[in-house]
């Protein structure tokens, strides 16, 4: 049996950019695929992996930049499976982290088709090694969230702030650069210490990685000074503390591979 029968669909994850986080199962499946549809969020290392052969289309996006809508997207897989392609779908991180999988899912379900799913090691778990720390933390983060901060253009961010607002518990906000002064203001009202450790990261696993700790009263601030732009994943709560001053600006420039 081949990796990837015709008319097969998979959704497999990119993990955060570098190739040496990808699966195993992850690599084989790219090589196997005939066409590869992939976001913008997929590094250029794992890009680097799909043969010569392999039909590449760029389907990724990005806020506020030109891109294929979901709708689009859908109708590629479709049209690709109908014509007995060996179809991957390549997402940034894990499919099923604010990845919309589900919607192609249902899409590729209509015609008969069953998508499947390779998993993949998501921004905030990428993050948190870099920067040496757990998301969960015995006794003072028992509970990690997982939260996207995009919001459509001119609507507000509609969140259970109150719930977000949990001391005990390590906040992963996806998307979160833009939000960054609605999360420090919403969470501060709900009465989360405004000292409350944070860490910004951007570029996560690659060598241009960026991280900067720093505390959630000073998140609007500090994230202009790091972010330059690009999607950003902030983690807040306890566990991002460590000994040295959280508001110590960690700039992390891996050495090139």
């Amino acid at each position: 049996m081949h990796e990837i029968e015709p008319g097969e669909v998979w959704l497999v994850g990119a993990g955060p950019g570098d190739p040496d986080l990808l699966t195993r199962k992850a690599e084989r499946l790219i090589r196997a695929a005939s066409v590869v549809f992939y976001d913008a969020l997929v590094g250029e290392g794992v890009l680097a992996l799909i043969p010569a052969h392999v039909r590449k289309v760029p389907v990724g996006k990005r806020s506020g930049r030109h891109s294929k809508d979901q709708g689009s997207i859908n109708a590629f897989l479709v049209e690709a499976a109908l014509a007995g392609e060996r179809v991957v779908r390549l997402k940034g991180g894990d499919p099923s982290m604010f990845g919309r999988s589900m919607e192609e899912v249902a899409a590729l379900a209509e015609i008969g088709v069953r998508a499947r799913i390779c998993p993949g090691v998501t921004a905030a778990s990428a993050a948190a090694a870099s920067a040496g720390i757990s998301l969960s933390l015995r006794g003072l983060a028992r509970r990690v969230q997982f939260v996207t901060a995009h919001a459509r253009a001119g609507e507000p961010l509609d969140l259970d702030w109150a719930q977000l607002a949990d001391p005990g518990c390590t906040t992963a906000f996806y998307m979160g650069r833009s939000a960054a002064a609605d999360i420090s203001r919403h969470l501060i009202a709900q009465g989360l210490d405004p000292k409350t450790p944070v860490l910004i990261a951007c570029d996560i696993s690659l060598a241009s990685e960026r991280c900067l700790r720093t505390r959630l009263d000073l998140l609007p601030l500090a994230v202009q000074a790091v972010t330059e732009g690009k999607p950003t994943l902030i983690l807040i709560g306890e566990a991002v503390r460590q000994d040295e001053p959280v508001s110590t600006l960690k700039v992390a420039a891996k050495a090139d591979r």
